[in-house]
């Protein structure tokens, strides 16, 4: 009996280490995938769960969505201009089986696949739809990796482009671009109030003249404004009709003279 003492020990304690080493608790978040002899058995998880110890393995797999920064890559667009642009891939493993089974490294080869689908989409872009029509290349961007990547249980969510990085010789250029039409909206909007101005003008002035009393309710209004600085200058318009009587009475007091002598030349050359 003094021998089994010893013995039953150091089974009880072989006992306890094999139960400790069994035991896997896996997070709400996570899955446990299964192998037993070098065979996937599938996942388990989230909670408390046994193993066999030594002929089972189990690797952890992260259900959460991963964040994935893609570095600049440098491309060159469909209409030859050279940019770097940076970008943000997120994605979540939905197959814990798939994901450790069909790849090394879903991580890993997730995040190669995203850059080199950058630099393709990139190079088959113009310029133009680069800076304006970014949400239609994020969707291709998401359609092609999340293709790449769906047998490995990976499903990408979303990308975005965040940055595009353009030498100083093409911004200049493009700033001269905006420059210019900025220009030509400011010259076109001036031209089309000069043409409603003289729609307005010229409504006026047809108004005014079928009414001959208008025209000095007009006079009277630009004295009233003249005269709420207090300056001391009065000006008293004169209608344009005045003068003109003037004018012509001018006109015929010096064209008759002339008559006269062109009348008495004729009656001495008969």
């Amino acid at each position: 009996m003094e021998f089994l003492i010893p013995v039953i020990c150091v089974v009880g304690v072989g006992l306890i280490v094999l139960l400790i080493a069994s035991v896997r608790i896996v997070q709400e978040y996570e899955r446990g995938v299964i192998f037993r002899l070098g065979r996937v058995m599938g996942a388990k998880g989230p909670g408390l769960f046994f193993i066999i110890p030594i002929i089972d393995k189990m690797v952890k797999v992260d259900l959460r969505t991963i964040t994935l920064d893609v570095p600049a890559q440098e491309a060159i667009t469909g209409d030859n201009v050279t940019v770097k642009v940076n970008a943000v891939v997120y994605f979540r493993v939905v197959d814990p089986v798939m994901a450790i089974v069909q790849v090394e490294d879903f991580r890993r080869a997730t995040w190669q696949i995203a850059q080199t689908s950058l630099r393709n989409v990139i190079g088959q872009s113009m310029m133009d739809q680069i800076l304006q029509d970014r949400e239609q290349i994020n969707d291709t961007l998401q359609h092609i990796i999340d293709e790449a990547t769906e047998p490995w249980g990976v499903k990408v969510s979303i990308v975005e482009i965040k940055d595009v990085e353009l030498n100083s010789t093409m911004v200049r250029a493009m700033a001269r671009q905006a420059e210019a039409e900025r220009e030509r909206r400011a010259k076109i909007i001036q031209a089309e109030g000069d043409f409603q101005s003289a729609q307005k003008l010229s409504e006026a002035a047809r108004i005014m003249n079928s009414e001959p009393g208008a025209m000095t309710l007009r006079y009277l209004q630009t004295l009233v404004e003249i005269g709420v600085e207090q300056n001391t200058t009065t000006i008293f318009p004169i209608p344009i009709d005045i003068i003109s009587e003037f004018i012509t009475a001018k006109d015929r007091q010096e064209a008759a003279p002339r008559a006269k002598l062109d009348e008495s030349a004729g009656d001495d050359e008969n």
